[in-house]
């Protein structure tokens, strides 16, 4: 390799380009940290792969500002039209029952492809003045004390106090930390998939045709005429080695399993080869280097979740680098991110496992279908760090520190006007809520002490939650606040929501100290364990 120049300083330099590192990025970038992101891509892939997010990751989104180009993008998932020999037996919405929430807006995934999903990302990154850079692939890392260089193969060279590994599941980066990737790849378990052109065919439905030596799958892509995701279980040679995917295998599977003319295909592209594949990254951190997304985890396609843990990771990751590239927190801080992420990652690949096993045993009977892969835990909306050293001990009748913190609708108690939790939480601050007004005096230190850094927030049944100089007031005029936090009548409660929207602490209002000496903990990490961060 020809001599490099000087490398170019960054504060954080992201390796990949999907929805993990720039949903990274973003982060960093609103918190007006020094990002890059790079991809070894040549150009932007049009790949349609994931089919959306779930709602926990629509509620990260809407906290980054492109829910709402994201909704108008994608659409509700479809019903699921199953087929046995040819023939249409049943529709299955496996969120008919579902409906969204006071505390919870978003009640089902939303369909989207993932290179439309990738495209409004970038552009609300460009917002902050950060693009990516295309045809960067990395070849070496090398660590000095302060900073980390990165190779690549033009010749030229990165160096960044930090650097992110989200470049998928055969991650350079994650290789030459020498991280190990323990797991197993089902060879028997394949299926071929591609993005198609489809002519005959009704855009309202999941079309499911299921017999017993195979499947074809069709799912509408949103914002296309005629683009639809194709899976089906491969044809096999002579030797049972599957056939690799192309237009032509596609017609022949299309026609065997539907009886309908191969011809009704077009345009396949995006060709591949799916095997199940599980594995578990060992460390999601090596000095100054991080590993997130695909890098760190791979799952089972069944329910949906491996971009939207890699999303969940970034969110996770990003207040806490932010923090500690600006020097208010100690490097210890970055810990937690694999000490709350990494056992996320590991129930992921429990339930996905669990959700594939039932789903292919209901496709062998008559009305079973990919539906089956859909359950409560998929959605997102009920995982936390309850076990994390970010979590010291506090709760309420229904949440305790490390809880995903609920939405609730309020309104603004000087104007009157809607409003909800998540609108305050919006942002790259920690949120203080306090229930009662015995929480005033409180909430005023904390704005005086923290400034922008913790917002805070009088939660009242009535338009007097807090003094007229006091910090901001919100009207819980229905009781869907104190309901979602499990705040008992007349009690007086503190609740401090960290960046990433999960509870931080719980205290009484009694207790001043509380805000101050969690921050103070904070950001003095050192390895401590989680006995030894929780206050007494």
């Amino acid at each position: 390799m020809p001599a490099s120049a000087p490398a170019p300083t960054t504060q954080v330099l992201i390796v990949g380009s999907g929805p993990t590192g720039l949903t990274l990025a973003c982060e960093l970038a609103r918190r007006s940290i020094d990002v890059r992101i790079i991809d070894k891509s040549p150009d932007f892939p049009r790949s349609s792969r994931a089919k959306g997010p779930n709602p926990r990751s629509l509620e990260v989104l809407e906290d980054l500002g492109v829910v709402g180009r994201v909704l108008a993008a994608g659409s509700r998932p479809p019903l699921m039209r199953k087929y046995r020999n040819r023939l249409p037996i049943a529709d299955a919405d496996p969120f008919e029952a579902s409906a969204p929430t006071p505390d919870a807006p978003y009640d089902r995934p939303w369909m989207i492809a993932q290179w439309r999903l990738e495209e409004i990302l970038r552009d609300r990154l460009a917002g902050y003045g950060v693009r990516v850079e295309l045809g960067a692939e990395v070849v070496g890392l090398t660590a000095g004390p302060e900073s980390v260089t990165v190779a690549l193969t033009d010749g030229r060279s990165i160096g960044a106090r930090y650097v992110v590994g989200c470049d998928g599941a055969h991650s350079p980066v994650r290789k030459l930390l020498g991280v190990a990737f323990e797991g197993a790849t089902a060879e028997e378990q394949s299926m071929v998939c591609g993005d198609v052109e489809v002519d005959g065919l009704d855009r309202g439905y999941w079309h499911q045709w299921f017999d017993e030596d195979g499947a074809v799958l069709l799912c509408p892509i949103p914002g296309t005429g005629t683009g639809w995701w194709f899976q089906a279980g491969p044809e096999r040679d002579g030797t049972g080695a599957c056939v690799p995917p192309s237009l032509e295998s596609f017609q022949r599977l299309f026609a065997k399993h539907t009886g309908l003319p191969g011809t009704h295909l077009s345009r396949a592209a995006l060709l591949s080869t799916y095997r199940v594949n599980e594995r578990l990254a060992d460390r999601y951190r090596v000095g100054r280097v991080l590993l997130a997304g695909d890098a760190a985890h791979v799952y089972s396609v069944a329910g949906g979740l491996g971009m939207n843990t890699g999303i969940q990771d970034a969110y996770n990751l990003g207040w806490k680098l932010a923090r500690v590239v600006t020097g208010r927190a100690d490097p210890g801080l970055l810990d937690t991110y694999e000490e709350e992420r990494l056992p996320v990652a590991s129930w992921t690949l429990g339930i996905t496992s669990e959700r594939l096993r039932v789903t292919l045993d209901a496709i062998l009977r008559p009305g079973g279908g990919l539906d089956s892969a859909v359950t409560g835990e998929t959605m997102g909306l009920s995982l936390g760090y309850r076990w994390s050293p970010l979590s010291p001990t506090g709760s309420t009748t229904r949440l305790r520190a490390g809880d995903r913190a609920p939405d609730a609708p309020c309104l603004d108690a000087g104007t009157g006007a809607p409003t909800r939790l998540f609108e305050a939480f919006t942002g790259p601050h920690f949120t203080l809520l306090g229930f009662g007004p015995g929480t005033a005096e409180a909430l005023r230190a904390t704005e005086a002490a923290y400034g922008d850094e913790v917002r805070a927030y009088a939660v009242g049944s009535g338009p007097t939650g807090a003094d007229g100089d006091g910090p901001a007031r919100l009207t819980d005029e229905a009781g869907h606040a104190r309901t979602a936090y499990g705040i008992e009548p007349g009690a007086d409660t503190l609740v401090l929501v960290r960046p990433d929207n999960h509870v931080g602490l719980i205290a009484s209002a009694t207790d001043h100290r509380a805000v101050g000496a969690y921050l103070d903990r904070l950001d003095h990490l050192d390895h401590v364990s989680a006995t030894a961060f929780r206050r007494p």
